[in-house]
């Protein structure tokens, strides 16, 4: 009896009853680095039994299995047990080798599924076995259960494949859609737990996810990076990956937030920068965070410098002088609005109607009146002839008779009793033009506009803040606010005012040294009381027809000036905050001097 084995003849793509339970035969796709051509079906080497040889051929089977050489040739254990049972198929030994050597197939098969993570060649073996097992046993339990596995296996791959098409087109999937990455790549892992391709293209979806999160957070849009981390964040959690990114991002938000806020600061310290740090302060509002401390101290430094240039309000500075020396101590007092004026029940009708003043823009006041030495300076320095000086004389208090009068050879120089005056006390008998003249002068020595004050100004630097009858409040004067009329003054000869705020007493009679009393809320000393002040306004009868801007009101050529602040011999109701008076421009004496204001 004799038997020839020979090869199947089925193509790999068609399906056969051959296949165990209908498996279908795979078409193998994978990616492009491991790509391998399907494999063709296998046929069975042919081999000769005889009755003469059968015992030789059992013999050289068991070796080759021995060996591990199942299926490469004629000589093999699988092609050898196969002939043998198919000439003898009562013969144990042959059943009992071919069984062995169909373990030792599926065993290599399993052992080539396994090394898919490690060899590209590992599936095209893992096929080959498929081929033998198809071509010996098709219907073999076991067989039939590899050929699934393997069928996952396929079927993973495939959807690696897909997974990276995807991937590559930028359908990432965490919409959870059918054809994109995120979904390929978890199906792959489903069929083949820890596929590490699977793995790998999840790992580079959430990268991808995180690139576009630097791309948004490159292009400012710092909202933007934070969704895709969000989503990022649920593609493999716990997503530590996706925290070093949050935390790289955050660290670039702060250095971009910070060279915004820098860059914004630094227009603000050239001319007409304030547009150019506003566009920063735009940008960087939209990328920082609510409350971020970066984007409060831009916008505070717009605000200063929209408001007071490059000053902070309360700042006290000097200017430097051509000549040398600096000017007069400079208080930056806010911006803001006050109610100018006094409303009917109080004062006087020259102080109505009382209306609502806004100042945009923060400016300097002197912290205290001129001073002599300061005026002195100026006398030094110009040609300027002071109307006392040229008149002869002046107004000076006279002790004996507790009243103001014509002293000659009084002026500038003088305090107010007409003797030589200390330089550190404010000056006196001096005329709106002298006060005005002074001002032209510092404008010209410091490159700055200086000016007298405008009478809306002053009232507003005078309430600092306050509303009530008296720069102070609506009672007596504190301790230590100003040299006013009080009940405890007495004269060098022991006159006492008929008409003092009772029991208050300012230690001096006449004006005092500057600064010596406390300053009011805003830094300013002396707008109440010492001396009275000329300001820039003409006067008038009224507010009608007043500016609402707080600008000066004038007229060409007016010979009455407003004279502001009570002085050192006002009655209380001429210490109130309204309180206003007309004066001839050219009167000198020994109750008015005058402060200056800087813009800024």
């Amino acid at each position: 009896m004799t038997a020839l084995a020979a090869g199947c003849s089925r193509e790999a793509s068609s399906p056969s009853s051959d296949d165990a339970g209908g498996a279908r035969t795979p078409i193998v796709t994978i990616s492009a680095d491991q790509a391998v051509s399907p494999v063709p079906p296998w046929r069975i080497p042919q081999v000769e039994v005889t009755d003469e040889n059968a015992a030789e051929l059992k013999k050289k089977a068991a070796e080759a299995l021995a060996r591990g050489r199942l299926f490469g040739g004629a000589d093999d254990a699988i092609p050898l047990y196969f002939a043998l049972r198919r000439f003898d198929p009562e013969d144990a030994a042959a059943n009992r080798g071919f069984d062995k050597s169909l373990q030792r197939l599926i065993v290599r098969g399993d052992e080539a599924l396994a090394g898919l993570d490690r060899d590209p060649l590992s599936l095209r073996r893992a096929h080959e076995i498929a081929a033998v097992a198809r071509a010996v046993a098709p219907g073999n339990v076991d067989i039939v259960e590899y050929l699934a596995r393997l069928d996952r296996a396929d079927d993973s791959q495939e959807a690696n494949r897909l997974g990276e098409e995807a991937l590559n087109a930028g359908r990432l999937g965490v919409d959870g859609g059918r054809d994109e990455a995120l979904t390929h790549f978890r199906q792959a892992l489903e069929l083949r737990p820890g596929d590490m391709r699977a793995m790998q293209g999840i790992a580079a979806v959430e990268s991808a996810l995180i690139r576009r999160a630097e791309i948004a957070a490159d292009r400012d849009d710092y909202a933007g990076a934070e969704r895709e981390l969000a989503i990022a964040a649920k593609v493999r959690p716990p997503a530590p990956s996706v925290e070093d990114a949050r935390g790289r991002l955050a660290m670039q938000r702060i250095v971009r937030v910070n060279a915004l806020r820098d860059a914004g600061v630094a227009a603000l310290m050239r001319q007409g920068g304030i547009d150019e740090a506003r566009r920063q302060l735009a940008v960087l509002l939209r990328i920082a965070p609510a409350g971020d401390p970066a984007a409060k101290e831009l916008r505070e430094r717009i605000d200063l410098a929209t408001h007071y240039g490059l000053f902070r309000p309360g700042q006290v500075f000097t200017d430097a002088m051509q000549g040398g020396g600096r000017g007069p101590q400079l208080v930056v007092i806010p911006h803001g609005a006050f109610r100018m004026g006094s409303e009917e029940n109080e004062g006087q009708d020259s102080e109505r109607p009382a209306r609502n003043i806004r100042f945009d823009r923060g400016l300097a006041m002197s912290r205290t009146e001129i001073t002599v030495g300061e005026f002195r300076r100026f006398m030094q320095a110009t040609k300027h002839r002071a109307r006392a000086t040229r008149r002869g004389y002046s107004t000076a208090y006279d002790e004996r008779s507790g009243n103001l009068v014509r002293r000659g050879n009084v002026d500038w120089q003088s305090d107010y009793t007409g003797q030589p005056a200390r330089d550190d006390m404010p000056v006196i008998h001096v005329s709106a033009k002298d006060a005005i003249a002074y001002a032209e002068w510092l404008s010209a020595q410091t490159g700055q506009r200086y000016r007298l004050p405008s009478e809306a100004e002053f009232e507003y630097a005078l309430r600092a803040g306050g509303r009530g009858r008296f720069p102070w409040g609506d009672g007596p004067p504190p301790a230590r606010s100003g040299n006013f009329t009080g009940g405890a003054d007495v004269s060098p000869s022991g006159r006492r005012w008929r008409n003092a705020f009772a029991g208050y007493g300012d230690g001096t009679w006449g004006p005092t040294r500057v600064g010596s009393y406390n300053p009011n809320a805003w830094g300013l000393h002396d707008l109440a009381g010492n001396v009275s002040e000329w300001v820039a306004d003409c006067w008038h009868d009224n507010y009608r027809r007043a500016p609402r801007d707080g600008a000066a009101w004038l007229n060409p050529g007016c010979r009455s000036r407003v004279v502001r602040g009570g002085s050192w011999a006002s009655s209380p109701e001429e210490l109130r905050s309204a309180w206003r008076q007309g004066n001839d421009a050219n009167n000198t004496t020994a109750r008015i001097g005058f402060r200056v204001v800087r813009e800024i």
